[in-house]
């Protein structure tokens, strides 16, 4: 996956928030103004080629993790997390390893 074009498709009329990620950013407090500005300066940390109905990618960006996917010429946020210190290393790039 491509974070430009993941970049060009979050705008409005091409971007779709699924009723899961609007209840998750509810429950979480995550506006959708931080997920969109996550995206516009965050990195890919994990590409999910094979994701189904569309290839998707893990997020990191202003400290939350947002998974999307790509596909019908728009930008599907699927998740938004702020990742837990727990399972993941201090760059909020790599998983822990499990115990």
């Amino acid at each position: 996956m491509n974070l430009e074009d993941l970049r060009l498709l979050c705008h409005r009329e091409t971007l779709v928030v699924t009723a899961h990620c609007m209840e998750r950013m509810s429950k979480r407090g995550i506006a959708l103004s931080e997920v969109k500005r996550a995206i516009m300066i965050g990195e890919i940390i994990e590409d999910y080629p094979d994701d189904y109905p569309y290839p998707s990618a893990l997020i990191l960006g202003d400290g939350l993790h947002i998974v999307a996917g790509v596909g019908d010429g728009r930008l599907w946020l699927i998740t938004a997390y702020r990742p837990d210190p727990a399972q993941w290393n201090d760059d909020l790039k790599t998983r822990r390893a499990s115990k």
